[in-house]
């Protein structure tokens, strides 16, 4: 369920609290190997079934740089600001990756605002996101973002 703000200004009410969850997403081989053909990043144990069956994770994992990705695919999905002319991604604070995507997982994200303040006509907001793996303990990614609203 997305969680709709009115206007940029309502990020400042929302600091601390929990915005919900996105729908899951199954992270299959054909994500992590497009992946590895932007990127050109193709070691084995994203990349290499065969070859990963016998390493350190049994599988090919998804690379963490993916799933920092996905962030844009989730966060769009919790929040919704509305009254914005646009909003702008500024950078990311903070990005740990805990746990390993073995290939085929479920995945979704998890937000919270951790700021927001007045940034020249607009407002930034730093927004934890968490992307979960469904069955693990550890999260596989935690970052903060940081984004600026204009009204």
């Amino acid at each position: 369920m997305t969680t709709v703000l009115a206007n940029p200004e309502a990020l400042k009410e929302a600091v601390g609290g929990h915005l919900g969850h996105s729908d899951w997403l199954v992270l299959d081989q054909e994500r992590i190997d497009l992946f590895a053909e932007a990127t050109g990043d193709h070691q084995w144990i994203h990349t290499d079934p065969d070859r990963a069956r016998g390493g350190p994770f049994g599988t090919t994992i998804a690379h963490g740089y993916l799933t920092l990705s996905l962030v844009n695919y989730f966060l769009p999905q919790i929040l919704e600001v509305r009254g914005t002319s646009m909003g702008v991604n500024v950078g990311v604070n903070r990005v740990r990756f805990p746990a390993p995507v073995p290939v085929g997982s479920r995945i979704r994200g998890g937000a919270e605002v951790v700021s927001a303040e007045d940034a020249g006509e607009g407002v930034q907001a730093v927004i934890r996101v968490t992307v979960e793996v469904e069955g693990s303990q550890k999260p596989a990614c935690v970052a903060d973002t940081v984004s600026r609203y204009f009204p």
